[in-house]
């Protein structure tokens, strides 16, 4: 059975017909359900490390962690800081349904992307959404980094493999644990089903938020592992660290 949602008839509105603001329901006037005032005030993430995209007081730096510790990864690209409204958007898209404001937070994304590519970013052969675990799948019906790779291999023209990557056991729940618990936690949690498929590309790995890193660590190690020449990680938010505004 395919659970996953209908997406043209479900985000049809995001792209065809000029409507009302996402956050404050006047007109949009934007080819997206966005106004200009409300895209302004978006918590964009400007100064943050050049590896991770941790916020930072100043850009252009490498986090402390980064500094001692070179992740597996090359670098993290993310829109925002993890705070309101993006929190509240990215919410409503992972646990209420509202496909529509994943799919609008994924043109914004595409279209940093490109920007970032035209400035010099290597472009990736190939997009692995973050695999989530059966039943957590199961539960809420859908896996809202596959839906976001779907989007964005779609408009950067980037081709997109949703099984190559896959969670090999069920871990508890990430938001309750600290970043320490979390590492343990993902310790041969996920697998490819072909090696051999990564071997000599430069990939990117999608999802909707990066808190610790820990995920990203896993897979990114996992894909350098199996021969990949470099490996991304493309996200719509990135948190600070605990008590950090």
């Amino acid at each position: 059975m395919n659970c996953q949602p209908w997406l043209k008839a479900l985000v049809y509105k995001c792209i065809d017909i000029n409507h009302s603001c996402s956050l404050c329901d006047e007109l949009a006037e934007q080819p997206y359900p966005l106004c200009v005032a409300c895209e302004q005030e978006l918590p964009w993430l400007s100064e943050y490390c050049l590896r991770c995209a941790l916020p930072l007081p100043m850009g252009g730096l490498t986090c402390g962690q980064c500094s001692r510790r070179a992740p597996a990864f090359e670098q993290v690209v993310a829109l925002w800081h993890y705070g309101f409204p993006v929190d509240t958007l990215i919410s409503r898209f992972k646990h209420n349904r509202q496909w529509p404001l994943g799919r609008l937070m994924a043109e914004m994304l595409s279209s940093g992307l490109q920007h970032r590519y035209a400035e010099g970013l290597a472009r990736p052969d190939l997009l692995l959404p973050v695999p989530l675990a059966r039943r957590r799948q199961r539960e809420r019906g859908f896996n809202q980094a596959g839906l976001l790779a779907r989007w964005l291999s779609k408009r950067l023209a980037i081709a997109l493999n949703e099984r190559l990557l896959q969670r090999t056991r069920e871990t508890p729940a990430q938001q309750s644990l600290d970043a320490k618990a979390r590492r343990r936690n993902l310790q041969r949690a996920f697998a490819l089903v072909d090696e051999g498929v990564v071997e000599g590309l430069h990939v990117a790995v999608v999802d909707d938020v990066l808190t610790t890193g820990a995920t990203a660590q896993a897979i990114a190690a996992l894909l350098r592992g199996a021969g990949a020449r470099q490996v991304d990680v493309y996200c719509l938010a990135r948190t600070a660290k605990p008590g950090q505004a």
